[in-house]
Order: C-alpha cells, then sequence, then structure tokens
C-alpha cells in the first residue's frame, strides 16, 4: 500500500510538472506572437502614414497652384492695366503740361471699372500729378516707383514699408525718345482678395518677401509674420500662439494652436511666384492620414491577433485530439488487416467489372459494324443494278464514240465521251459513299448540303423502290440547304430511315414515302411511310429493339440507336411519332450559313 502511494505520488508530481512546462512554454509563445503583432502593427502604420503624407502632399500642391493661379490672375490684370494706361495719350499729356479735371474723370473712371484702389500719374519726380481718389504729395521714395522712373515694371506693398495691404504696379511711361516722362501707378486693396476667399477649404496663405501674411483664406493668419530664426508666426499684437515643427520623414509638419479653422497638425507645403513677389504656403490636415493609418493598423492587429487566437485554439484542440487519437489507434489498427482484405477484393471485383465493360463495348463495336454491313447486303442487288446500268451505258457509248470518230465525227465522239464521264462520276460516288458508310470514322463537322444528300440516299434506294413499286413525294429544294455536318454521316442516318420506311411497307397495299424538308423553324427532315406504324415509339431508338427477325439479314435493332447517336454528335434532334397511316420520323438540324464553308 505505501509502495503503491510512492509511485502514484511520483506521477502526479512528473505530471504537474509536465503540465508548468507547457504552460511556461504557451506562455513564452503568447508573448512573442504579441511583439511581433505590435512590431508589424507599427511598421504597416508607418507605411500607411507614409503613403498617406505622399497622396496628402500631392493634392496639397495641387490646392497651393490652383490658389495661386487664382490670386496670380487677379493681380497680373493690374499690372496689364498700368502698362497699357501708360502708353494712353493723356497720360502723357498730364506729364507733360498740368493735369485737368478731365483727366481725374478719366482715372476714376478708369479706377472703377477696374475696381481698383487708386491709380496715380506721377512725374520724374516722384509728385504725384493726378490720382483717382484726388490725392496729392510725392511717392518717390516707393521702391517700386523708383523702379518705374527708371524704366523698369516695379511692384510692392503701402506706400512704405509697414503700411496697409494694398499691392501697387508702377509702369514707366516713356516720351517719343525713349525717355522716362514719369510712372502710371495702379493700387488694389488684398483685403478684397481674402474675402473671396474665406472658408475654402484647406488654409492657403501668401507671404512677402519679409515672410509677413498678405492674402489668405482664414482671418487668423492675415498680416502675422515668422520672423528670422524664429520656429512660429508671431502675430502684430497679443499672445504668441503655440507653434511647433517637426518632420515625417521629408514633409514639413506644423503643430498649430489657433482655433477651429485651422488644423491642429498640418502638413505645410510652399511654392515661390516671383511674377507676383509672393510665396504660396498651405496647410494640410494630417488628422485623417493619421486615422486611416491607425485604422489599417489596428485592422492588421485584429486579424494577426483573430489568426493568433485561431491558431492556439486550434492548438489546444490538437492537443487534445492527439489524446484521443492515441486511444482510438489500437482500435484502427485492429480494422486496418480486415479493411486491407476487403480492399483487395474489391479491386478484383472492380478490374474484373471493368474487363467485362471493355469486352461489352468491343462487342457493341462490332455490332454497330455488322449492323451497317448488313444494311450494305440488303442495299447489294440495288446497288449491283445502279453499277451495271452505267456500265452497260458506258460501254454502249464507247462503242458509238468510236464509229462516230471512223466517220469523222468527232463533236459527236466528244458528247459521247462526257457522258461516259458523266457515268463514272456516278459510280465513282456511288462506290465512294458504300465505302466510307463500311468504315468506322469520325467525320469533322462541316457544311453539307442537305438537298445533295437525300438526293445521293434516293439514288441509292433507286433500285429498291423500283422493285416494291413505291411511291415516292418529295420536292428537291431549288436551293442549297446547308446544315452543319458531315455528308456520309448524315447520308448513313437518311438511308437507314428509308430503308426501315421501305422494310415497314413490304406488306402494305399503297407504298407511298413522302419525304417533306420543314425550315419555318429551323431545318426539320420527316420521312413518313404508309407501313405498320410503331407499337413502341418511346423505345424505337434504345439498342438491340427492333421490329423485324433477328439474324444477320433482318437486323440486329442498332441502326435507329446509330442514327440518334450521330443526330446528337452534330447537335441535332430525331424523333418519331405515328400517324393514321404509318409512322414518321423527323430529323432537325443546325443550320449553316453558306460563309462558313471555310
Amino acid at each position: 500500500m505505501k509502495t503503491r502511494l510512492c509511485w502514484s505520488m511520483q506521477a502526479l508530481a512528473h505530471k504537474l510538472g509536465g503540465m508548468r512546462y507547457g504552460f511556461g512554454r504557451r506562455g513564452l509563445s503568447i508573448v512573442v506572437f504579441l511583439t511581433c503583432v505590435a512590431v508589424l502593427s507599427t511598421a504597416v502604420w508607418r507605411y500607411a502614414v507614409h503613403q498617406g503624407m505622399g497622396q496628402l502632399a500631392a493634392r496639397g500642391s495641387a490646392d497651393l497652384a490652383l490658389a495661386s493661379d487664382r490670386l496670380v490672375g487677379q493681380l497680373q490684370r493690374y499690372r496689364d492695366l498700368a502698362v497699357v494706361m501708360a502708353d494712353h495719350p493723356q497720360v502723357v499729356r498730364v506729364l507733360r503740361d498740368m493735369a485737368h479735371d478731365e483727366d481725374a474723370v478719366l482715372l476714376r473712371s478708369v479706377a472703377d471699372r477696374a475696381a481698383a484702389l487708386d491709380v496715380m500719374v506721377i512725374d520724374r519726380m516722384g509728385r504725384v500729378l493726378a490720382s483717382a481718389d484726388g490725392g496729392a504729395g510725392s511717392a518717390g521714395a516707393n521702391a517700386f516707383v523708383r523702379r518705374a522712373l527708371n524704366g523698369a515694371l516695379g511692384r510692392g506693398y503701402g506706400p512704405d514699408a509697414g503700411a496697409g495691404r494694398s499691392y501697387f504696379y508702377a509702369a514707366p511711361v516713356f516720351g517719343v525718345r525713349g525717355n522716362v516722362l514719369g510712372a502710371f501707378v495702379v493700387s488694389t486693396d488684398l483685403a478684397s482678395v481674402d474675402y473671396a476667399w474665406r472658408g475654402d477649404t484647406p488654409p492657403v496663405f501668401f507671404t512677402d518677401g519679409r515672410g509677413r501674411v498678405q492674402v489668405s483664406n482664414r482671418s487668423e493668419l492675415v498680416l502675422w509674420q515668422r520672423p528670422d530664426g524664429a520656429q512660429g508666426l508671431m502675430p502684430p499684437q497679443g499672445e504668441v500662439p503655440s507653434f511647433e515643427v517637426s518632420y515625417s520623414g521629408v514633409h514639413e509638419i506644423w503643430r498649430l494652436g489657433w482655433g477651429p479653422y485651422l488644423p491642429q497638425d498640418a502638413l505645410h507645403l510652399t511654392q515661390d511666384l516671383p511674377v507676383i513677389g509672393m510665396t504660396g504656403e498651405v496647410l494640410m490636415d494630417v488628422a485623417p492620414v493619421r486615422r486611416l493609418a491607425a485604422s489599417q493598423a489596428a485592422a492588421v492587429a485584429a486579424l494577426c491577433l483573430a489568426f493568433g487566437a485561431f491558431l492556439f485554439l486550434a492548438t489546444e484542440r490538437r492537443r487534445t485530439l492527439s489524446l484521443a487519437n492515441a486511444q482510438l489507434e489500437a482500435r484502427v489498427r485492429a480494422r486496418t488487416q480486415a479493411l486491407r482484405d476487403i480492399n483487395d477484393e474489391l479491386r478484383r471485383e472492380a478490374s474484373e467489372r471493368n474487363e467485362a465493360q471493355l469486352a461489352l463495348a468491343r462487342a457493341q463495336d462490332d455490332l454497330v459494324q455488322a449492323s451497317k454491313l448488313s444494311a450494305l447486303g440488303q442495299l447489294s442487288a440495288g446497288i449491283s443494278h445502279e453499277l451495271n446500268q452505267p456500265l452497260m451505258a458506258v460501254q454502249s457509248f464507247a462503242e458509238n464514240g468510236v464509229k462516230f470518230i471512223e466517220r469523222d465525227k468527232p463533236e459527236r465522239a466528244a458528247e459521247n465521251l462526257t457522258r461516259i464521264s458523266e457515268m463514272a462520276d456516278r459510280m465513282g460516288r456511288i462506290i465512294k459513299n458504300l465505302r466510307a458508310f463500311s468504315k468506322q470514322e469520325t467525320v469533322q463537322q462541316v457544311q453539307v448540303d442537305l438537298g445533295v444528300v437525300i438526293a445521293s440516299v434516293l439514288d441509292l434506294t433507286l433500285a429498291r423502290r423500283t422493285a416494291m413499286d413505291t411511291v415516292l413525294k418529295y420536292d428537291p429544294p431549288q436551293a442549297p440547304i446547308w446544315v452543319s455536318g458531315g455528308e456520309v454521316r448524315l447520308a448513313q442516318v437518311f438511308l437507314n430511315l428509308v430503308t426501315n420506311a421501305l422494310d415497314a411497307m413490304i406488306d402494305a397495299d399503297a407504298r407511298i414515302l413522302k419525304i417533306d424538308i420543314d425550315q419555318k423553324s429551323g431545318i426539320t427532315v420527316n420521312i413518313s411511310d404508309t407501313g405498320h406504324g410503331i407499337q413502341a415509339p418511346e423505345r424505337v431508338f434504345d439498342p438491340f429493339y427492333s421490329t423485324k427477325e433477328v439474324g444477320a439479314a433482318k437486323g440486329v435493332g442498332l441502326g435507329l440507336s446509330i442514327s440518334y447517336a450521330i443526330v446528337q454528335s452534330v447537335g441535332g434532334e430525331i424523333r418519331v411519332h405515328n400517324t393514321e397511316q404509318g409512322a414518321c420520323f423527323s430529323v432537325t438540324l443546325l443550320p449553316m450559313k453558306q460563309d462558313r464553308a471555310a
């Protein structure tokens, strides 16, 4: 008793040690897996942020280019106005003489029509000779005026360095000898420009050479300036707002705290505009990019965690199942030998069954060929007659041709030779059809003239129909009827049907064979007789079913089965039904246009 208790305690200790070892390994695997998931999610987030920043930069560049083109277009019309008015004769007269009242009227009219803030005429000394608002004084201290008086186009902001938000264009006025007489100045109010842009997204602003914001679609940014060496924008008065600059790869990120109408974190892009002496800048909100990146990283993490959970559960289930499988292995081994014996027996039976099926298929092929040869045997008498007549005619035409040649009548001899050639073609066609009919071959589906096929069948059965005194009711088609199939295969079908119809009318009082081609809905050939009909039409296409005596001379019951298979192989359909006087077989074939002959 004491020994058994000792062994039990040792087994329990070993089991507990194995469990602790298993739990330790599983815990370490979980920690490693979670670490890998965190690293992968971080990599996905960084990649998504990088891709999103690139797309955001492209969209921001497009928005900035559009806003820049808009501003340049609005300001350049004032430049064009200054250049055009500089050549006006009345402006030249003002610079040469004194200003008159009508000059002020002209300038006011120009300012009103161009929506300019003011237009001025300035002489070489920088004095204002005339202006739209009637003001006077000196403007020579402005750099843009001095540039115009030196013969170049000038532009600038305000009358001095720190005043207002007016934008000026100054064009030189030249005399007849090319000397500068003065300058024509056009000014516009930049407040009217950004007023029309208020609320447009994203935030766009344009700074002058000192970094001061002159035009913006956000009022918070107007006249703010980023001084040299400072990392922030400083308003003209009040508390300095929070501002930080960081970089995400090659992209510059601004962190702002300027209210709800500006993004908290924004991608900063710039574009130089030397035409108007400004720099265009745009702030693109990066919050959507980061949210999308976080969503993608979260989705990857969730997918990995779900896969890990599934893998953990599968592993635990597999471990549990392995214990159960260990108990089943013994029982499986006990049944394995019995199953092997049963499988061997089944293999032997399957091999015997396959051999029997192959033998049956060979027998069926032999029966099919026997049926075809049997039909040839039944037609041999008529075929002999069909070949004997052309041979006799050939002999007669040949003898007559010799006599015509002897009598020096070559044209009559040529006619006989032509008739001999026609008879030879007819015999060759009959022999060719018989040879093809007797072979086991597969014919490719081509374009076939249905009228020619039926005519060849009627030629083969002419002798028998004549011997049976059978009346044929058939109107040959006047134009070719093209169907899909093979000429020999279709001839075999119609020859079988016509032969069966003649067999059915052997004991009939009136023997009438009717062939009708219906082209109303598709192409259907109806072959009807005045025989005794069919007792079981639903079984007539079954192999080895026959209403004749079984034997080589009467048939083996495979003719209609072969015909059914041939019609099905060319995409057609064959049906049978009894009529008041006998039976009618209907063969429907697929039409084929003549241009598909190639």
